[in-house]
């Protein structure tokens, strides 16, 4: 465990019950968010990249319309 990580704990542990239990459930629902992720770009195939890198620079060509 690194050390900020551990600070962090520390400082969780000094607050009640119920705010530890938020942040133990948002830090939970991060990490299944990151494996998720990965799990999409480890699946992703070449032929999907290219197809989203040439959609990216048709996008460049034609400008950017952020309406």
């Amino acid at each position: 465990m690194t050390k900020l990580l551990e600070q962090a704990i520390v400082e969780v542990e000094k607050l009640p019950e119920d705010a530890q239990d938020t942040i133990a459930a948002g830090l939970l629902t991060d990490m299944a968010d990151e494996r998720a992720w990965a799990a999409r770009f480890t699946a992703t195939t070449d032929p999907q990249w290219d197809r989203m890198a040439a959609m990216v620079r048709q996008e460049i060509a034609g400008g950017y319309d952020a309406a």
